[in-house]
C-alpha cells in the first residue's frame, strides 16, 4: 500500500500494514538544537528567504518542514496552497525592536511580541505573546471583512493547473483540503478579536459574534469551492486551538449556540464533494465538548494533548469508533530518554494501532528540550511499533 491507500483505510478503520509515519513538526529552536547536535545539513532542506523582521518571504511550497520529512521517513500530506488570511494583507510596522524580540503588527493586523531567536530556518521557538487585535466593534469587522473576499486574486496561486496537475496525477500521498493553522470558526474569530475579546463578546455583543461565526462558514465555502471541484481532496483540517489544560476556552452552550449549527453547515458541505474525513485540531483539553463533535461532522480529533489530560486510550474507550485519533505521545516523555520512549510509546501505539483509526504521533511539534538522539529512538521505536515487529 502506498500512503494515501493506508491514510483512507485508517481513517475508514480498515486493516493496514502499517499507519502513515506523521508528524507535526519541530520548533525552530529545536531544529538549531539538532543540527549542533549531529543532524545532517541536507536533513533540513527547507532554507527561505526573510525579511528585515525574520519573517519568512518568497514562493509558497506544497510541502515543508511541518508535513513530509523524507530524510526521517516522516511521510508526505501535503496541503492546497490557499491563500486564506487578509488579502491584502495589514501592512507590518516595527513598534518596538531589541536584541531578543520584536513588537510589530502583523500582516493579519495583530500587534504581537516576538523572540528574534529560532527564526532562521522558518518557525517560531515559542508562542508569541499578543497585545492587540484589528476587531472591537462592528465597524471594525465590517472594514475587516474586505480584506477576505473569498475570490480576490491570490487566494489560489497563479500556478493553479501545476498544483491540479501535480495533486491529481496518480498520487501516492493523502491532500488536505486547508492548510494548517488557518481556517476554524473559533480561532478565526480569536485571531481578529483575541481570546479576552472574543470571551466578552459572547456575552456582551452575541449578535456580532453569530455575524461573524456565519461569515467564516459563507468565506470557507466560497473560498474552497474551486479546489473541491479541481483537486481529489482526501480530507480537511479545522484549526481551532479552543482549549487549554483546564478545558475549553468556552462553555458546551456557547459552542452549541455559536460553532455548532455553522460546522453542521461546513461539514455537509464537504460531504456533498467527496471529502469523508474531517479532521479537527485543538491543543488543550476538548473532553467537555467532544459529544458535538459527533453532531458537527468531525471524523478524527488531533493531536490529543497528554499534558492536559487527554488520553487517546479514554477517547477510544468512551466514543469507540467515532472519531479516528492521531496524535497523543506525549512529547515530555519523549525529552526524557530512552527508557521514557519505549514505555510511553509501546503503552499507546500497538493497541491503538491494532484496534484501527490511528496514526500514531506526538502531541504536538518538537520541542527544543528533545534531543536529537531522543528524537532519532523515538522514530525507531515509534516505526516497530506500529509495524508490529
Amino acid at each position: 500500500m502506498n500512503t494515501r491507500e493506508r491514510f483512507l483505510r485508517c481513517m475508514r478503520f480498515e486493516p493496514v500494514d502499517c499507519p502513515p509515519n506523521f508528524e507535526m513538526g519541530y520548533w525552530g529552536q529545536t531544529v538549531e538544537r539538532w543540527l549542533n547536535e549531529g543532524m545532517p545539513r541536507e536533513a533540513y532542506p527547507w532554507d527561505f528567504e526573510y525579511d528585515e523582521l525574520g519573517l519568512r518571504v518568497g514562493k509558497k511550497t506544497f510541502n515543508g518542514p511541518f508535513y513530509e520529512h523524507a530524510y526521517f521517513g516522516v511521510e508526505k500530506r501535503p496541503c492546497v496552497p490557499l491563500e486564506l488570511f487578509a488579502l491584502p494583507p495589514f501592512e507590518t510596522v516595527v513598534y518596538e525592536e531589541t536584541d531578543r524580540y520584536l513588537v510589530y503588527r502583523d500582516e493579519d493586523g495583530i500587534v504581537r511580541r516576538a523572540l528574534k531567536e529560532g527564526t532562521v530556518r522558518g518557525t517560531r521557538p515559542s508562542m508569541d505573546t499578543y497585545i492587540d487585535f484589528p476587531v472591537k466593534t462592528r465597524e471594525d469587522f465590517k472594514a475587516l471583512k474586505k480584506r477576505y473576499d473569498p475570490h480576490a486574486p491570490g487566494r489560489y496561486p497563479d500556478d493553479w493547473d501545476e498544483v491540479v496537475t501535480y495533486f491529481n496525477d496518480e498520487r501516492e500521498f493523502p491532500v488536505c483540503l486547508l492548510p494548517n493553522g488557518t481556517i476554524g470558526f473559533y480561532s478565526l474569530a480569536r485571531r481578529w478579536m483575541g481570546t479576552v475579546g472574543l470571551s466578552k463578546a459572547f456575552y456582551t455583543n452575541p449578535s456580532l459574534v453569530h455575524e461573524i461565526m456565519d461569515f467564516i462558514a459563507d468565506y470557507t465555502v466560497e473560498v474552497t469551492h474551486k479546489a473541491l471541484h479541481d483537486v481529489h481532496v482526501d480530507f480537511c483540517n479545522f484549526f481551532e486551538d479552543f482549549a487549554e489544560k483546564g478545558g475549553p476556552l468556552m462553555s458546551p452552550r456557547l459552542f452549541k449556540e455559536f460553532i455548532l449549527p455553522r460546522y453542521e453547515y461546513v461539514t455537509e458541505f464537504l460531504r456533498k464533494h467527496g471529502v469523508a474525513s474531517i479532521w479537527l485540531d485543538s491543543d488543550g483539553n476538548i473532553e467537555p465538548i467532544l459529544p458535538m463533535f459527533i453532531d458537527a461532522g468531525i471524523t478524527c480529533v488531533w493531536p490529543i494533548e497528554a499534558a492536559a489530560g487527554m488520553d487517546p486510550w479514554k477517547i477510544r474507550r468512551e466514543y469507540g469508533h467515532e472519531f479516528a485519533l492521531s496524535g497523543g505521545i506525549d512529547k515530555r516523555e519523549i525529552a526524557k530518554g530512552k527508557e521514557a520512549i519505549e514505555r510511553e510509546v509501546m503503552s499507546k501505539v500497538p493497541g491503538l494501532v491494532a484496534d484501527g483509526g490511528y496514526i500514531p504521533s506526538l502531541d504536538h511539534a518538537f520541542p527544543p528540550d528533545i534531543s536529537y538522539e531522543n528524537f532519532l529512538h523515538y522514530l525507531k521505536v515509534k516505526m516497530k511499533a506500529m509495524s508490529g515487529a
